[in-house]
């Protein structure tokens, strides 16, 4: 399992002494994948270029809610905690449309800092599944993800654009899924059940492919 402290972290704060407080108590938590950006134009590359996993995001950035607005930048599979005044409701509320996944007021405390950053890595694994492509850490949303089958010692990862392939059994990576929503079709293929098209007497259409479907496990797709 890839530790919650390999997590890539964004500060975009344009009071430096703010964003570097975050960073140094990120980093006595043992954090090692942190970035500040203290403007929006940084913001943007960060963003783009070092795609964090969190983004703590200063909602008055150099400018009227402009970090509200900036939000919507990042990558799918980011999640946002915003920071704004102890005082700034109007502000605040207007954050909370975007169905933030946690927020921070300023005065900032550590104990905070670190809830809702853990809240938030929580949050997220329970909606993406994670994995190493080489040297890299990889993040799929669940609702991108159609099926695993298994090859010998590897996994094929079949998404809505790609496939991806890992080594590891499909036993071991059946236990990182959401049994909710992952569900064994044949001793080599495991299904987004939301993605099932059609089901037959032997088989579970995902995207017009014919996936085998054994006895064993029919009664998890009546």
């Amino acid at each position: 399992m890839i530790k919650e402290s390999a997590s890539k972290i964004l500060i975009v704060e344009d009071e430096i002494i703010i964003a570097e407080y975050i960073a140094d108590l990120l980093e006595e938590e043992h954090f090692t994948k942190i970035r500040i950006a203290n403007n929006k134009e940084i913001a943007v590359q960060e963003m783009t270029a070092f795609l964090p996993d969190i983004i703590l995001m200063d909602i008055n950035l150099k400018g009227v809610n402009s970090g509200i607005e900036l939000s919507k930048a990042k990558n799918d599979s980011a999640v946002v905690i915003f920071i704004t005044g102890q005082h700034d409701v109007t502000s605040m509320n207007e954050a909370l449309q975007t169905n933030p996944d946690a927020y921070l007021t300023k005065p900032l405390k550590k104990v905070d800092v670190l809830a809702s950053i853990r809240l938030a890595i929580y949050k997220r694994k329970m909606q993406t599944f994670q994995f190493k492509d080489g040297y890299d850490t990889v993040n799929l949303k669940h609702s991108d993800i159609r099926y695993f089958v298994a090859d010998g010692n590897y996994v094929t990862i079949q998404t809505t654009s790609r496939k991806y392939i890992v080594r590891q059994s499909l036993i071991a990576l059946e236990e990182k899924l959401s049994s909710d929503l992952f569900i064994k079709s044949h001793r080599s293929y495991i299904v987004n059940k939301s993605k099932v098209e059609r089901v037959t007497s032997n088989s579970v259409v995902v995207n017009g492919l014919e996936i085998p479907l054994s006895r064993t496990y029919a009664k998890y797709f009546k």
